[in-house]
This record gives C-alpha cells, sequence and structure tokens, in this order.
C-alpha cells in the first residue's frame, strides 16, 4: 500500500530535481485533487498553491474545493475561466461552420460525442492558467490523475493530462480514497461521484460506460475477473488512447 510520506517525499524531489519553488494543484472538488493538494503541502511546506479554476460548472464543485482548502489551511487562487471559455467557444463554433461539410463529417450521430470537442476546451483553458501560474512563480504542476483513468485515456490530452508530475499515477482509485482518509480529507469529498466537470450533471461512470469498480478489477484481477464484452471494450480504449501517454511519434532517421 502506499504511503501518503513516501509520495510527498518522492514530490519532493520532483521539486528540487527542477530547481522550482513549489507545487500548485487544480482544485476541482474531488478525492484525486484534494489528497494531491495535501500532499503537495507535506513535500513543499509553506510552497503549495491551490488554484479553484470555475468554468460554467456546478456550484458544487468550487463549494467542495473550497471545503478542502479551507480543511487544510492551503494558500488558494481563484481564476474565473467562464468568459474566456465563452468568448473562445463562439470564435470556435465559427471557425468550424467555415469549414467545408465534408470535412465536418464525422460519421457519429452520437450527441454525446458532438459535445466533446467544445467541453474539451475547459480542462485546456485550465491547463493554460496552471502554467500561467506556475512559471510566474517557479512552481511545477501536479497533476491529479490516477491509474484507473490513465489506462483507458480517461483524461484530456493537453488539458489535465497537461502537468508536470502524476504522483497518483501508480495507484487505482480505491488506494486513492484509502489514501485520502489516512490524510483525513473530508468524508464528503472522498464519497462525492467522480466527475470531469466538462458540462453540468456529467459523471465519470455514466460516461465510460462501466464503474470504476470493474475498471480496477479488470487492472488488478486481470481480463478474466470481468464479462468478456467489458474486457474488450477496455482493451480498446487503452489502445485507442496510447497516443496520450507517449511523447508525439517522430520518423525514424532511416524514414526521413
Amino acid at each position: 500500500m502506499a504511503k501518503p510520506e513516501k509520495l510527498a517525499r518522492w514530490m519532493r524531489q520532483q521539486v528540487v530535481a527542477a530547481g522550482a519553488r513549489g507545487l500548485l494543484v487544480g482544485l476541482s472538488g474531488g478525492v484525486d485533487s484534494a489528497v494531491v493538494a495535501r500532499l503537495a503541502q507535506l513535500a513543499t511546506p509553506g510552497g503549495a498553491l491551490g488554484v479553484v479554476l470555475p468554468c460554467e460548472g456546478e456550484p458544487d464543485d468550487e463549494h467542495d474545493a473550497t471545503i478542502v482548502a479551507n480543511h487544510f489551511s492551503l494558500a488558494t487562487v481563484r481564476i474565473e475561466l467562464a468568459p474566456a471559455y465563452e468568448i473562445l467557444g463562439a470564435e470556435l463554433q465559427s471557425a468550424l461552420q467555415a469549414v467545408s461539410a465534408p470535412m465536418r463529417a464525422t460519421g457519429s450521430a452520437d450527441p454525446l460525442q458532438g459535445r466533446v470537442p467544445l467541453a474539451n476546451t475547459k480542462p485546456r483553458l485550465r491547463m493554460t492558467a496552471l502554467y500561467f501560474l506556475a512559471n510566474s512563480l517557479n512552481y511545477l504542476v501536479a497533476g491529479t490523475g490516477n491509474r484507473t483513468g490513465l489506462t483507458i485515456g480517461y483524461f484530456t490530452k493537453y488539458g489535465d493530462g497537461g502537468v508536470d508530475l502524476l504522483p497518483l499515477g501508480g495507484l487505482v482509485r480505491s488506494q486513492v480514497c484509502a489514501i485520502a482518509r489516512d490524510l483525513g480529507v473530508p468524508a464528503p469529498i472522498i464519497d462525492r461521484p467522480p466527475g470531469a466537470g466538462l458540462w453540468p450533471g456529467q459523471r465519470d461512470e455514466q460516461e465510460m460506460g462501466f464503474t470504476y469498480d470493474e475498471l480496477e478489477r479488470y487492472l488488478e484481477e486481470g481480463p478474466q475477473s470481468v464479462s468478456p464484452a467489458l474486457a474488450m471494450k477496455i482493451e480498446r480504449l487503452t489502445r485507442l488512447s496510447e497516443h496520450k501517454r507517449r511523447l508525439p511519434p517522430m520518423p525514424e532517421p532511416e524514414e526521413m
């Protein structure tokens, strides 16, 4: 079982190796960001900053982020992204309509997939804001992704996936929750249904089409622990999202 003090020590080593002064974390109100924020405090006492980034999300997100910050006496700043999101969204939609119809055809009638491209600008705006602060303060951006979501690519490329370190990257969700309890994260934050805040009412498990428990069972016990159909779906998502977990490909010398 991973231990908070070991994770905090590892995070401190990353800060020292980078010649940075501290760590900042985007506070979403969820358990992952709460754990990373508390670990950042332990890793860099006096050098941890929580950033609250509302962007047309649910009021509970900011409310729960504030609970975490107050509970741990974490220094925070707030950046309202909704106005920038609205302006950018209008420009993006206008540009898309200017593209020829054959180029815009996706072959998908799924309304959920249709809203994802615009919704993904939210985590990318958050990444931009986090790196403005990180560059200005000489801090590192601590990501909040865990192994469960990272495996199937359940994160936005260059959005919440655009970070300097992933302290929870080797832990499945139940392990993160166990560490949260060890760290004293408030129970309502631990028990909160996971959501990425892409649109009001969005929930991870509803979008994925299976539960975190099922995904974790697959990761911990193998494909035989879930139905064949679910195993195939998880493996397909893992395969299709491989590009998210790697640096952009470059041609080998003999291919140029």
